[in-house]
């Protein structure tokens, strides 16, 4: 049964929002080039058993490879890389505003790259987006201050929004070549991991992993359902709305992250919490809406 464009949407928001903390499993027990390699080596593997099983071809031509390529290097290397590396200098509330950027900062790739015009309602649901994170994040936000730590969080965390949407335009290119969703995330991924592991031999932590059963247990959803699942529905999602109106999948995933955290970990939620997401709900809604 072919999913429906919300559900596609929901998949992708309700299983990122659990990936945030599935992540601090993985953070400062391996190095986020290690993780980020295994992680997608994982997803590519299994991923290549699925096309061989449906029969969905796997050679392309070079100059088809090469943007699998870079899709692998934009969405499922550098992007990761940032955003695990942004983590550690900054509070997680710096990075989910970073991300509520998204769908503008798609809407103005996907104009330099395909000339798509940027419509109203997307334009003013992504600034309702970026609104609405602010203050649900407010009080941690305030307590931020100057520092070298923050600046660089700050500006891996742009190099992460622009490097993913550069993937989206890959990945569309790639759609309109005639890759299907899982032939592109196969061998995507597949590139991705070796990129990913390049940088960790390059670095001093090298490619070792923990053996703790917590690490593991984390890499293997992240691997399933943070990549192949999430992906799945996010790539598909791509191709049906666009760059823009899916990028407010970027916005949404903190917010379910932010309701399991108050589950979990005690957060406490205040009069901005509560104004915030009516904020980025009313977003989300004009997002999806706009034609």
């Amino acid at each position: 049964m072919r999913a429906t464009t919300p559900r596609l949407f929901a998949a992708a928001v309700a299983i990122w929002g659990t990936t945030w903390i599935a992540i601090t499993f993985q953070l400062g027990r391996a190095s986020p080039e290690a993780s980020v390699a295994m992680r997608f080596a994982i997803a590519s593997a299994v991923l290549f058993v699925y096309c061989r099983v449906r029969g969905l071809r796997l050679r392309f031509p070079v100059a088809v490879h090469g943007q699998l390529a870079l899709l692998g290097l934009f969405m499922f290397c550098l992007s990761y890389l940032a955003v695990y590396r942004a983590e550690t200098f900054l509070v997680s509330g710096l990075v989910a505003v970073g991300y509520s950027a998204s769908p503008l900062v798609n809407i103005a790739i996907s104009r330099v790259a395909f000339g798509t015009p940027a419509t109203r309602g997307v334009v003013v649901g992504g600034l309702l987006g970026v609104a609405g994170i602010a203050l649900v994040f407010w009080p941690a936000l305030a307590r931020v201050e100057a520092s070298p730590g923050v600046l660089a969080g700050s500006l891996l965390t742009v190099g992460a929004v622009l490097t993913s949407g550069i993937g989206n335009v890959f990945a569309t290119r790639l759609d309109r070549l005639g890759v299907n969703v899982a032939q592109k995330m196969a061998w995507g991924m597949a590139y991705g991991s070796a990129g990913s592991a390049l940088f960790a031999l390059a670095s001093r932590e090298g490619l070792s992993l923990s053996a703790e059963p917590s690490y593991l247990i984390a890499l293997l959803y992240l691997a399933v359902f943070g990549s192949i699942l999430a992906f799945a529905a996010y790539l598909t999602l791509l191709e049906r709305v666009g760059a823009a109106r899916a990028g407010y999948v970027g916005v949404m995933v903190p917010v379910v992250a932010l309701a399991i955290s108050g589950a979990v970990e005690g957060f406490a939620w205040g009069p901005s919490t509560f104004l915030g997401i009516a904020v980025v709900v009313a977003g989300n809604l004009v997002v999806l809406r706009a034609r």
